[in-house]
């Protein structure tokens, strides 16, 4: 379970390692229906994503255990929750081994060697690159730091939500973010408990979050896309569908042309470089898959920013 007390005690823990990111007001009438829009530009954290917060203080958290030693830290990631975990090591100069799939991004595995962290490329998918780091924490003993399903790992993300209440004054109604394994809709949607709703936008390719919620609890999905890099965990997390069933998040799918579109939208529009899993967010909106009541005040979270240059005109 995480509370908004655990994202409270995260945001203390972190605050000074992480970056306040800025918040972007769209004009008036940007979105049919919408009072206000803003959008969350989350991308310009620490290694391009919102993952940077959860592995702080993870990493924080465990060195104050005496869990994290010249062992060092072991992740399992398709790539940004490498980098994060990479980063938040070097920080404190812990070494890294993070494992990821062989489909992994060459854009992020060349940055994760870019931060210090060794690379293990293994399996096809992430769960067997996530198999094959939980032996290796167990063995070696190194702190293992969970792509999405720790509390303190979800607590961290968390803090998003606390910085984006503070930024839109409190009037706020709705957050659109987008869910793979669900560790930022777990921490934002705990953190802003009876003060914003979130809404949990997925591929229609992997809806983990939607079938969770028809199933009564985490499911295995298939696992294909244009998202699947960043959104590619093949089941939400438990701690996810605990705060999802009891603070109430929905899920909304879109398609995979408009995450296309709303990627090359934020960038003609906006020059906001982002990977596909985030425009996922966007999407809900420019398609119609979200429609905001009358005089809503929306918030749509733009999480991370590593991807590959070559195909944004």
């Amino acid at each position: 379970m995480v509370t908004r007390s655990d994202v409270e005690a995260a945001q203390q823990r972190i605050s000074g390692h992480i970056r306040r990111t800025p918040v972007l007001e769209l004009p008036p009438g940007t979105v049919a229906g919408a009072a206000k829009v803003w959008l969350k530009l989350e991308q310009l954290q620490l290694t391009g994503s919102f993952k940077a917060r959860g592995a702080f203080n993870r990493v924080v958290s465990g060195i104050a255990a005496g869990q994290a030693d010249d062992v060092g830290v072991v992740a399992a990631s398709g790539g940004n929750a490498g980098l994060a975990v990479a980063c938040a090591a070097t920080r404190w100069n812990l070494p890294a081994r993070v494992y990821v799939p062989e489909t992994a991004p060459e854009v992020k595995v060349a940055k994760l060697e870019k931060l210090g962290a060794e690379v293990v490329r293994t399996g096809r998918k992430y769960a067997e690159a996530y198999e094959a780091a939980v032996a290796d924490a167990s063995e070696s003993g190194a702190l293992f730091c969970h792509a999405y399903d720790q509390p303190e790992i979800c607590a961290g993300q968390g803090t998003l939500g606390t910085e984006l209440l503070e930024q839109t004054g409190g009037e706020l109604d709705t957050i659109l973010l987008a869910v793979g394994g669900g560790g930022l809709m777990a921490g934002v949607a705990a953190a802003t408990e009876s003060s914003a709703r979130v809404v949990g936008v997925e591929p229609r390719t992997i809806p983990t979050l939607g079938s969770a919620l028809e199933a009564g609890g985490p499911v295995e999905v298939d696992v294909s896309g244009v998202a699947a890099d960043s959104l590619g965990a093949s089941r939400i997390g438990g701690i996810a569908h605990e705060v999802a069933v009891r603070t109430g998040v929905e899920s909304v799918l879109v398609e995979d042309s408009d995450i296309v579109a709303a990627r090359e939208h934020l960038w003609s529009e906006y020059r906001l470089v982002v990977e596909h899993g985030t425009a996922s967010a966007m999407a809900a909106l420019l398609s119609g898959a979200y429609r905001p009541s009358e005089g809503e005040r929306v918030a749509v979270v733009l999480c991370g920013a590593n991807t590959d240059l070559a195909d944004l005109g």
